[in-house]
C-alpha cells in the first residue's frame, strides 16, 4: 500500500493515509505520460496565426510587364511570394488541427502514474480538510506557508469545497481545480499538488482496478 502523510493546516503531521498501489504506487512510465500530456496540450491549443497565399492576396492579375525585352526578370503577378506584400508560401493557416485522441484507459493510467510520481517525490501533500476560520485569501496564504511548500501549487478541491476556491484565486503561483477534473497537463504544470483526504479517497475509488 502507498502511504501518504496527512497534515493539518498548521503544518503538523496528524496521521498516515493508506492508498491503493494501483493509483498511488505505480512506477514511472514516461512514454505514456508524455503522449497524454502532448495530446491534452494540443487539445487546448487555439490557432490564431493565419497567412494569405498568393491566391488570397489583393492585387491585379495583370502581368506587370512584358515577358521579354525589358532587361528585367520575368514575372507573372504582383502577388508572387517573391515580391513584398505578395502571398506567403507554407505559412501558418487558421484551419490547422492539433487535436489528438486519447482513450480512457490511457488517460486513467497516465493520471495514476503522475499521482504516484508526485507522492513518491513528496510533491503530493494531503491535508485533513480545508477548514479555514474565515474564507479569506490571507487565511489560505497562511495555511500554505505553514505547510512549508516551495514552488508552484495546484490546489485540488472536492465538489463540497467549491466555496474554498475563492480563497486562493489571487495567490501567485497557485491554481485551483476540482478533483473530478484533475488531469495530467495541470498536475505536471505545477510542482506541488495539494488535496484533502476526501479528494485522495475519491481518486482512489475512481481509478483503482
Amino acid at each position: 500500500m502507498a502511504i501518504a502523510k496527512v497534515y493539518n493546516l498548521e503544518g503538523v503531521k496528524t496521521e498516515e493515509l493508506k492508498l491503493a498501489d494501483s493509483v498511488f504506487g505505480l512506477s514511472d512510465n514516461d512514454d505514456l505520460v508524455h503522449q497524454v500530456y502532448v495530446a491534452l496540450a494540443g487539445n487546448k491549443r487555439q490557432v490564431s496565426a493565419d497567412t494569405k497565399t498568393r491566391g488570397e492576396r489583393a492585387g491585379s492579375g495583370i502581368k506587370p510587364w512584358r515577358q521579354k525585352g525589358t532587361g528585367r526578370a520575368r514575372v507573372g503577378s504582383v502577388r508572387t511570394p517573391v515580391w513584398r506584400k505578395g502571398g506567403v508560401v507554407f505559412g501558418p493557416k487558421s484551419d490547422q488541427n492539433f487535436k489528438k485522441k486519447i482513450n480512457k484507459k490511457m488517460n486513467s493510467k497516465a493520471l495514476a502514474t503522475v499521482l504516484s510520481g508526485k507522492l513518491r517525490d513528496a510533491e503530493l501533500i494531503v491535508v485533513e480538510k480545508f477548514n479555514l476560520e474565515e474564507k479569506k485569501t490571507k487565511k489560505m496564504a497562511a495555511a500554505l506557508k505553514n505547510l512549508q511548500i516551495k514552488g508552484s501549487i495546484l490546489l485540488s478541491f472536492s465538489d463540497s469545497e467549491k466555496e474554498m476556491t475563492l480563497t486562493s484565486q489571487n495567490l501567485p503561483k497557485v491554481k485551483n481545480i476540482f478533483t473530478s477534473q484533475l488531469n495530467v497537463l495541470d498536475i505536471l504544470d505545477k510542482k506541488n499538488l495539494i488535496m484533502t483526504k476526501e479528494s485522495a479517497k475519491y481518486l482512489e475509488n475512481k481509478y483503482k482496478k
